[in-house]
């Protein structure tokens, strides 16, 4: 007996998660989850029912809570990546908890990723109805371990229809406009705290110059060379002058508010006309230049999808909008209707 209990004693850490129950190690993981939130849930400051987000033809009731984190419900979720409605628990797990932990996909899930969906957060409405939640980055998140299990070939006939789901809502939105789509939705951005604008050009604007590398793909420029009209030089990197301004429209003015007018503080012109360094240099190597990248690789997806550059800006507009001013380059589009070309 007193073997038995010793050997039972040394059971521990990865052992005792391997012998206990998915049910179990569920529980264990909302117990944890308690912890960490507390017994009392948030109440929602923003959203509504009748305000979802909008993703295509998909929408996705949200919410923004008191202590700032952005949720979407737990059954807009779901939906969203086509699963079925039903009861909320199955076998001790809800819906997407259960289908991250099949096989095919459960070896692209990260442990981190695994507690979150475990997890669902509870809150209140702005009308007081209790209800539960996931982060809204949660959906980036689940979608890319989704499309990399089809990638690899390791998902199942019936969830490819889920990936073709997380397909749509990938080209729909990245992480890096999550957080303003749902501010847009909900109505957050017209509240927030008048430091906001300070703390996120903090996060993303750099007090020193960073060194050089290579952050525009080719293939930006050669989408943007079709889009326009012109033919792209593959044995040259001289572009249009004005492909700067196109490029702030883009990009700069988009991936944050303010953050375009403080690069151009950080990284003045010299006397000849020319800043003294990319504008990319002026971005934080881990907030500001990871986020860029995510916006770049965003952009030339919505490219590839448009038939010219008026199609793109379209799909710019709806999806990435311009933070603070909303106007369009005039000149652009009253010089392509006169050539095609461009300036």
């Amino acid at each position: 007996m007193d073997k038995t209990k010793r050997k039972a004693g040394k059971i521990g850490g990865a052992r005792r998660a391997e012998v206990l129950s998915p049910e179990r190690r569920a529980e264990i993981a909302r117990m944890a989850a308690r912890r960490r939130w507390g017994s009392e849930p948030a109440r929602a400051t923003h959203g509504s029912e009748d305000h979802p987000l909008i993703i295509g033809d998909i929408e996705i009731p949200c919410y923004v809570l008191e202590n700032d984190v952005r949720v979407l419900t737990q059954a807009g979720f779901t939906g969203a990546l086509g699963m079925a409605r039903g009861g909320s628990m199955i076998a001790g797990m809800n819906r997407l908890e259960l289908f991250v932990s099949r096989k095919g996909i459960n070896s692209f899930i990260s442990k981190d990723l695994v507690e979150k969906v475990s997890n669902p957060l509870p809150f209140f409405t702005p009308s007081g109805v209790r209800a539960h939640g996931f982060e809204a980055t949660l959906l980036a998140d689940v979608c890319e371990a989704v499309l990399k299990a089809r990638e690899a070939g390791a998902l199942q006939a019936q969830q490819l229809g889920i990936a073709a789901k997380c397909e749509v809502l990938v080209r729909g939105v990245a992480r890096v406009g999550i957080i303003a789509l749902v501010d847009e939705a909900t109505g957050f951005q017209r509240d927030r705290a008048k430091d906001a604008l300070a703390r996120i050009l903090e996060a993303f604007v750099a007090k020193e110059l960073q060194a050089w590398v290579k952050t525009f793909p080719d293939e930006y420029y050669a989408q943007l060379f079709r889009l326009r009209g012109l033919d792209y030089p593959r044995d040259s990197v001289k572009r249009p002058q004005y492909f700067g301004a196109l490029t702030n429209d883009i990009v700069y003015k988009r991936l944050a508010p303010g953050v375009l007018e403080e690069l151009k503080k950080v990284i003045p012109k010299t006397d000849s006309g020319r800043r003294k360094g990319a504008l990319s240099q002026g971005l934080t190597r881990n907030i500001g230049y990871p986020k860029l990248r995510e916006h770049l690789g965003a952009t030339v997806a919505f490219m590839k999808l448009s038939c010219d550059y008026h199609d793109f800006i379209d799909k710019m507009d709806a999806y990435y909008p311009r933070f603070g001013d909303q106007y369009q380059f005039d000149f652009d589009y009253e010089r392509d209707e006169d050539d095609g070309k461009g300036l």
